[in-house]
């Protein structure tokens, strides 16, 4: 296969770094730091007690590569805008876009959510630029499970959990499904095809879109914010409501606030992505991780105080620093 990774950062570079490993012929689109780190040294990865660089074609522009069998998304949400405008080059009538990517994605009620299906998201998609961009049809979903960072440009270290999960927007098991899970086997990735992709995203989101902000706010790591029973009790109340929004749209959560925090304890001391991005002054995702499912309950008539207060309080606190538009 052609494959096309779309952002080369800890998520694209890890799965880049596998696949091409794997003797997958891979190129990237990439710019700055990153297009340089890639073209000189190639892809590196640092991954338990294994280290290895891998030649991709790395390139700025996606018109250099032409259509591609895959192209994977790994960006933050912010820049999903922007390559909107860009990524027309690399999508054939039968490309395969997999979106690795945090929080609630554009195409998120494609032949999903009963009375909300076809609703299109505003906070993710203001005109919907993203969703004409990238035709439904070529969709896949995805959730990525395990702990990856940027050690520089184009130098990804792993630390933990090697986990993804695929699935068609519609719930079917189709036949590019079956080839992406064996693509990526073969890579050495732990792959596990969903029959329900959204509930899948709407799980992990449950589960970070409170400690990420609330770390952002802060500056603390998660096991102070589970420490403080002020702040708990209001990371679990913001938990309750999309909890009760998850459940509207057919995404149930089956675990309860206090059971997903005791597997977030577990993690230790740790840094949220959000407050990473904060502290290296880089655009934060709030509109995907706290204003769709805010969005998502007024539409279906749904009061939300506490999500209200903490995207209140988070988009204040990062729009005074630039970091939100």
């Amino acid at each position: 296969m052609k494959i096309c990774i779309y952002g080369v950062g800890a998520v694209g570079g890890y799965i880049g770094a596998r696949l091409a490993h794997a003797g997958n012929e891979i190129s990237a689109i990439a710019k700055g730091a990153t297009l340089k780190a890639l073209q000189q040294h190639g892809l590196r990865l640092q991954s338990n007690n294994e280290t290895f660089s891998v030649k991709i074609n790395a390139v700025e522009s996606p018109g250099a590569l032409g259509i591609q069998d895959l192209v994977v998304i790994a960006v933050k949400a912010t820049a999903m805008g922007a390559i909107a405008k860009q990524i027309a080059p690399l999508i054939g009538p039968d490309t395969i876009v997999v979106t690795a990517m945090n929080g609630v994605p554009w195409w998120f009620f494609n032949d999903f959510g009963g009375d909300c299906s076809g609703m299109r998201l505003r906070s993710v998609d203001p005109d919907g630029e993203i969703a004409a961009a990238i035709p439904a049809h070529n969709i896949v979903g995805s959730v990525v499970h395990g702990s990856f960072s940027l050690i520089e440009p184009g130098n990804v270290k792993h630390a933990f959990g090697n986990t993804l999960i695929i699935g068609e927007p519609d719930g079917t098991v189709s036949e590019r499904i079956t080839t992406i899970e064996k693509v990526l086997s073969q890579a050495g990735i732990d792959v596990v095809v969903s029959r329900n992709i959204q509930q899948d995203i709407w799980f992990k989101l449950w589960g970070n879109m409170t400690m990420n902000p609330v770390s952002a706010i802060t500056g603390a790591t998660c096991d102070k914010i589970l420490d403080d029973p002020l702040v708990n009790k209001f990371c679990l109340s913001v938990m309750d409501e999309a909890a009760r929004i998850g459940k509207i749209i057919g995404c149930q959560v089956s675990q309860s606030g206090e059971e997903r925090n005791a597997v977030t304890r577990k993690l230790g001391a740790f840094k949220t992505s959000m407050l990473q991005d904060v502290e290296a002054a880089r655009p934060v995702e709030l509109d995907a991780l706290v204003g769709a499912v805010r969005e998502i309950g007024q539409k279906n008539g749904m009061e939300t105080p506490n999500i209200d207060t903490l995207l209140g309080f988070a988009r204040l606190f990062a729009s005074i620093r630039g970091l939100y538009p």
